[in-house]
């Protein structure tokens, strides 16, 4: 009898440390949010990521938002039709727009072009799952940082899509594929796919700002200046995309080149090459 309330109060105890232990845990949770939530939200100093609100006129922006939607609901259909398939797309799509609104969170003021230079991302996605999809991607990104960080803007989605989803990502795509058709090192093909995707989208956006802004204006003076205006910047971030494209290209045909034959990334028969 003894020897059962002794093992009754033990088993009580136990009960007891781990429900510490998981308030605990729940505590540290509830902690790092409140922390991430302040952070967000405290005032400070906003630097407008890409194309900033109300730069663009609203015939200009009403054209971008036009082009840019089909682009997104194609790759919302793509999404639906890979997903039937196979189950690990949707997680797999989700992390590449964790990673792209990451990398596209690095701003630097370009004051005389009212805009920001800041890498895109959408080649590493783009590569992996394709260019369609990539926008999707992009997409998704730019509303949560229009809507939550007031980096861009919602007037300007459409032409922030445009440039940074639908010209980075089938600009990247095209370069890889190109370069693998003549049999270019995989690392080689990421590196000059990431470096190229992220000037064309810079070139987009030169482009949707003179076009918007030039008024009775000649287009290609105010271009090339807003051109000159993100070289300084867009040079060096460019050649830093292309490093982080072909380092993630190289880590997975390390890791799990199993999951780039998946995805059509490399043949079955080059599943060895060395990236």
């Amino acid at each position: 009898m003894k020897l059962q309330i002794t093992n009754y109060k033990l088993q009580h105890f136990k009960f007891k440390i781990q429900n510490s232990e998981f308030k605990f845990k729940n505590c540290r949770v509830f902690a790092l949010l409140l922390t991430a939530y302040g952070l967000l939200l405290t005032p400070g100093e906003a630097h407008a990521m890409h194309i900033s609100e109300g730069i663009l006129p609203v015939n200009w922006a009403a054209l971008w938002f036009a082009v840019s939607i089909f682009f997104v609901a194609y790759g919302l259909r793509r999404l639906k039709i890979l997903s039937r398939t196979d189950l690990s797309v949707k997680p797999l799509v989700g992390l590449l727009a964790a990673i792209v609104f990451v990398i596209s969170c690095m701003p630097i003021p370009v004051p005389t072009a009212g805009t920001c230079s800041h890498p895109g991302g959408t080649a590493i996605p783009a590569i992996l799952v394709g260019p369609s999809i990539s926008v999707l991607v992009a997409a998704v990104a730019l509303l949560i940082q229009a809507l939550f960080l007031a980096h861009g803007g919602l007037s300007t989605l459409g032409a922030d899509i445009a440039s940074m989803g639908v010209m980075g990502a089938f600009t990247g795509f095209a370069v890889f594929k190109l370069l693998r058709r003549f049999h270019v090192n995989l690392s080689i093909s990421a590196f000059f796919a990431g470096m190229l995707s992220d000037w064309a989208i810079y070139l987009t956006t030169s482009v949707e700002l003179a076009a918007a802004i030039r008024g009775d204006a000649a287009f290609m003076p105010l271009f090339t200046k807003i051109v000159i205006a993100f070289v300084p910047t867009q040079l060096p971030l460019g050649i830093l995309e292309g490093v982080m494209t072909a380092g993630m290209v190289s880590l997975l045909a390390r890791r799990r080149v199993d999951l780039l034959v998946k995805l059509g990334v490399i043949e079955p028969e080059h599943a060895g090459e060395t990236a």
